[in-house]
């Protein structure tokens, strides 16, 4: 078989890891030909690729980002390809393409195969919001940095009698904030599942200040807001490719908090270094089971479907289940996690 792989959307650590396993598999067990698309699907539209062997791969197990690069694609660009997708396929010769990414690079994998092309989709997103797998590679690594943040800022916090407001990625889902909070004994959670009160928050850092703990740390993730009326809130614009540009939930909240206390409130804006550097050992085991059975998929002709993980199985979806609607936080599990406040 010709087997291409592409990363697109942000990037994640596990990526590297997906990629060496696929043309382990591929190349040395199956003797298939891999090649990688450059800048994911510009590089699959543009022709853009090189050839993946095992001297291609060695060494990126640990590395973070992606070595083959990633971009997002415009929408128009996309219904392009898919209006041409058999001559695409016809061209490069794939007999199986894998890309790797989140909700939009699997909608955009749907689009594709629907269009004719033989698609198995690797699920990937730090934010864990993908419905059809229990478990997204890379969501460990961000939960672990976001983590490891909070613990230092509480001494600092302590230390200055401040209030810390670190502020998490996750978009539509609170699931790192949710974990790295609990994880970290953050004293308050804001998520985008539930719409925040100003009111508690205050009454909350009061209570601490007043039995002697003089400070308090606050996780909340990017997409997080205000109840409706209850504190002044800034929205974003929708940029090209659908998404929110989120105008800093974290300062903003800051800020209120502090004119409402008088007490001193800083802002952590965490950003893109949850998506950085070494993945941990689950993300990386995780994406090389991921990478293995993508191939094993395309061998079966299994295609229109991604690779999940359901409790510590690794199962085949269907790619519109994979994009039907986001894997949010429950309720129950925010309860769970107000109990140790």
């Amino acid at each position: 078989m010709r087997i291409g792989v592409l990363t697109a959307g942000g990037d994640c650590p596990g990526l590297n890891a997906v990629i060496r396993s696929v043309v382990h598999r591929a190349v040395v067990d199956r003797k298939d030909e891999v090649i990688g698309f450059e800048d994911g699907f510009k590089g699959l539209l543009e022709g853009r690729y090189r050839p993946l062997d095992i001297n291609a791969v060695s060494g990126i197990l640990a590395r973070g980002g992606t070595v083959l690069g990633s971009s997002r694609l415009e929408r128009d660009r996309l219904r392009e390809a898919c209006d041409n997708a058999e001559q695409l396929r016809r061209e490069l010769s794939l007999d199986a393409l894998i890309p790797i990414g989140g909700e939009g690079t699997l909608t955009a994998a749907r689009m594709l195969s629907d269009a004719g092309i033989p698609v198995v989709g690797v699920p990937k997103t730090i934010d864990n919001d993908i419905s059809a797998t229990d478990r997204t590679f890379g969501f460990d690594t961000a939960v672990g940095v976001a983590t490891e943040a909070i613990d230092r800022l509480k001494t600092t916090a302590e230390s200055h009698q401040r209030v810390m407001v670190v502020e998490v990625m996750g978009r539509h889902a609170g699931w790192i904030a949710l974990e790295s909070g609990m994880a970290g004994g953050a004293h308050g959670i804001c998520i985008p599942e539930r719409p925040f009160e100003i009111d508690k928050l205050c009454a909350m850092v009061e209570e601490r200040f007043a039995r002697g703990k003089k400070f308090a740390v606050i996780c909340v993730a990017e997409g997080a807001r205000p109840k409706p009326g209850s504190m002044v809130y800034r929205r974003g614009e929708i940029d090209q490719y659908g998404h929110e540009r989120f105008t800093g939930i974290g300062n903003q909240l800051a800020v209120e908090l502090e004119h409402r206390l008088g007490k001193e409130a800083r802002p952590v804006i965490l950003g893109h270094v949850q998506r950085g550097g070494t993945p941990t050992a689950y993300d990386r085991v995780l994406a090389t089971r991921f990478g293995w059975h993508a191939v094993e998929a395309a061998h079966r002709g299994d295609f229109g479907h991604m690779t999940a993980l359901r409790g510590t199985e690794i199962v085949m979806a269907p790619l519109a289940s994979a994009t039907s609607e986001l894997k949010t936080v429950p309720e129950h599990r925010m309860e769970e996690t107000e109990a140790v406040f």
